[in-house]
């Protein structure tokens, strides 16, 4: 499922527009984007969790010359599922 099939199946479930269901996904994206980057965790019961994780620099190998190369240190966006989400999939 891409971003326009889960616009056109939220509509569809919800009852709205196509652009309301649009605008509704973006903001749930925005808003999650902006709570991570402030250093804070989304939390939806029963669905799951995001937060940061950071990733500290560290050593590499260029897999084609083998020199060793610096990666640099970053955060990184874990998502951990919640239990009623998990016994959905399973």
């Amino acid at each position: 499922m891409n971003k326009s099939d889960l616009i056109d199946a939220m509509a569809a479930d919800a009852g709205i527009t196509k652009a309301a269901a649009k605008a509704a996904l973006e903001s749930l994206t925005e808003n999650v984007t902006k709570t991570l980057k402030g250093g804070g965790k989304v939390a939806l019961v029963g669905w799951g969790t995001w937060s940061i994780s950071k990733r500290a620099a560290r050593s590499g190998r260029n897999p084609q010359t083998g020199k060793t190369i610096k990666i640099a240190a970053k955060n990184v966006v874990k998502f951990k599922a919640g239990a009623g989400f998990s016994d959905a999939v399973n």
